[in-house]
């Protein structure tokens, strides 16, 4: 079991880049449907590349999980993993 923080987004509401550091401030929506911050994401710059290919080879994952789940199904997977958890 994970010990750190568990921060739900689903979207973007600003991003950053001071003195090496990207800062990416992760929203979702509020009470009233309009989106607020949920948390706040450092990331050195030298790293960005790296996060964002692990992120497209995520989606490539996903996106090939529901492929095979599609012919036996019409709804998408309710839940996979993937990095050998």
């Amino acid at each position: 079991m994970l010990s750190c923080p568990t921060i739900f987004a689903d979207g973007l509401l600003d991003a950053s880049v001071q003195h090496g550091v990207v800062r990416l401030t992760l929203g979702r929506l509020g009470p009233d449907n309009k989106p607020v911050p949920a948390g706040l994401l450092v990331v050195p710059l030298t790293q960005l590349a790296t996060l964002h290919q692990g992120m497209g080879r995520l989606m490539q994952q996903i996106e090939q999980k529901i492929k095979e789940a599609a012919p036996q199904s019409e709804a998408m997977p309710d839940s996979f993993t993937f990095g050998g958890r």
